[in-house]
């Protein structure tokens, strides 16, 4: 396995005894206050090339690529461009010396036009006259079909799609001269169908002699895209090798530094026989009845996420999956289920009690556990401790508290337990929950919702933005609150979660919700919109 055998080998210089890097990052050491984000790390990038940064949650990937980027500035070490030393002071140095990053959140203005956007913060403070738009939005669209990333430049970005979105950010950074280009996580957001085609549109800048680097925690889009993989551990460049002499098994044992046993990874007929011989579905806990919703944007005819009609079933040691690219309707639907807004229509019983109208505490009282997708905004309490963090959800019930008091030592006890139990990286409970990085704030979330005896768990994107190892972490939990015979519905946008853990699969586009066979390529088709209509198991 490896990269596209069709694209030719960038000429690196690597037969060369002295190779010449378009890019060389030399010694870099980057502290934040008594942390130490990268420790004497060295990373080459060469024109033409693709080159995957893998690594950890916390390993220093974002920080050494924000380094290059001028968004921070390192402490120790040097950075070459062309063989000269540089040193940038901001990203506006960065952008001037060709170098241009997209970061994972799309930074757009929803309401202004492709052209506004990529124009926007590069005209060094003159004023934008409307013959500028129209050259510029000439430009892009010139761009837009010389790199196959065609997008109209006078459409309005919240018009668009998310992967058109995206096409709009790697547009900038061309527009501006680009010649090293920093993808940060590109296809998180992104169906199966997309991914394909943004593989296929890098390959191709590549070809032009364009140097990207992919920072990633998808092994297997790395294995189809990269040339050359550089691994960060805790800061530490430990390796950095071809593609084609790799495989996903020896990358996760590098990022991690111990062999990581995927479910993904064992093939998904394996995968999926596993699931059937080892559990059961049981009685019928969450029942969906025709649920719509209707936000303020649907109610003016604007352009909407909402989800309409969705009915289904979930039934105890059982794991059903909703599927789909973001912005189709399902984080309105987890919100819904949650109890954090009301829907328009339909009913939802818990068992034969009708919650359609409880509230999230009434919900985590009937033995519902919570996921949330925003682990930030809806999970965590930045301002608390770790061990606050644990059990804010019953800090008012024995033996945490009751009414005005709070029983520290019993918070301080249920924190050194949670964080045991699932490895929660941090000095003690009394941690602040604000200085945890991704995945152990997704640790602290996922032992909140997991710590008490369930019937239902709502895992909404619970592996978002998670390493390889914490991507198997949180896997394990899932799977065995189903095999212990909690009901488990899993909102999700990767692919390789829902292979690996469903036992029923949806899909949900534009707001409808249809049932599909456990086939990636059925499920891949569904999630960008094909066979939505026709291909798809009427719901049940």
């Amino acid at each position: 396995m490896g990269r596209d055998s069709d694209r030719p080998v960038p000429d690196h210089g690597l037969d060369q005894p002295n190779p010449a890097p378009l890019v060389a990052m030399r010694g870099i050491t980057k502290r934040f206050g008594s942390v130490t984000a990268v420790t004497g790390a060295d990373f080459d990038l060469h024109s033409g090339e693709i080159h995957a940064l893998l690594g950890e949650n916390g390993a220093g990937k974002t920080t050494l690529m924000n380094l290059l980027y001028g968004l921070e500035q390192p402490d120790d070490g040097t950075i070459l461009i062309d063989g000269d030393p540089v040193s940038f002071r901001s990203a506006h140095d960065a952008i001037e010396a060709g170098i241009g990053m997209v970061h994972q959140h799309f930074q757009l203005v929803p309401r202004l036009s492709v052209a506004e956007n990529v124009i926007l913060g590069a005209g060094e403070g003159r004023r934008i006259r409307l013959p500028d738009l129209t050259e510029v939005a000439e430009t892009v669209e010139e761009l837009g079909r010389r790199y196959g990333l065609g997008v109209s430049a006078t459409s309005l970005v919240t018009d668009l799609s998310v992967g058109e979105q995206q096409r709009v950010e790697i547009l900038r950074a061309l527009y501006r001269g680009a010649r090293i280009l920093i993808l940060d996580e590109p296809t998180a957001t992104l169906s199966p169908v997309e991914i394909d085609h943004l593989i296929e549109q890098l390959q191709g800048m590549a070809g032009t002699g364009t140097a990207i680097v992919m920072i990633t925690h998808h092994l297997d889009e790395v294995m189809t895209a990269a040339d050359r993989i550089t691994v960060l551990r805790a800061g530490v460049n430990v390796a950095t090798l071809p593609a084609e002499t790799t495989s996903p098994l020896e990358l996760a044992r590098l990022m991690v530094g111990r062999e990581v046993a995927m479910l993904s990874e064992v093939g998904e007929a394996e995968a999926a026989a596993n699931r059937a011989g080892s559990t059961s579905a049981g009685v019928s806990v969450l029942t969906l009845q025709d649920l719509s919703s209707a936000s303020e944007a649907g109610a003016r005819g604007e352009h909407a996420r909402d989800f309409f009609d969705v009915s289904l079933e979930v039934r105890a040691s059982e794991i059903v999956t909703i599927a789909g690219v973001e912005g189709n309707g399902q984080a309105e639907l987890e919100a819904v289920l949650c109890g954090l807004s009301e829907p328009a229509s339909g009913r939802i019983h818990l068992g034969r009690a009708d919650v359609t109208d409880a509230a999230p505490r009434e919900l985590l009282d009937a033995g519902v556990g919570m996921i949330p997708s925003d682990r930030y905004r809806h999970g965590l309490i930045r301002g608390l401790s770790v061990a606050e963090n644990l059990v804010y959800d019953r800090i008012d019930k024995p033996p945490y508290g009751r009414r005005l008091w709070i029983d520290p030592k019993a918070v301080a006890a249920r924190g050194a337990d949670l964080v045991g139990r699932f490895s929660i990286a941090v000095r003690g409970p009394s941690t602040a929950a604000s200085t945890l990085s991704g995945g152990n704030a997704q640790k602290v979330v996922l032992a909140r919702a997991l710590g008490t005896d369930l019937q239902l768990l709502i895992a909404a994107q619970p592996t978002r933005g998670l390493d390889v190892g914490a991507i198997e972490f949180v896997w394990n939990q899932i799977s065995e609150q189903r095999d212990s015979g909690v009901a488990v519905i899993l909102i999700t946008t990767d692919l390789n979660e829902v292979i690996a853990l469903s036992d029923r699969c949806f899909v949900i586009y534009r707001g409808r919700l249809v049932e599909t066979p456990l086939d990636r390529e059925a499920i891949g088709l569904a999630m960008g919109g094909a066979g939505s209509r026709a291909e798809g198991v009427p719901a049940r």
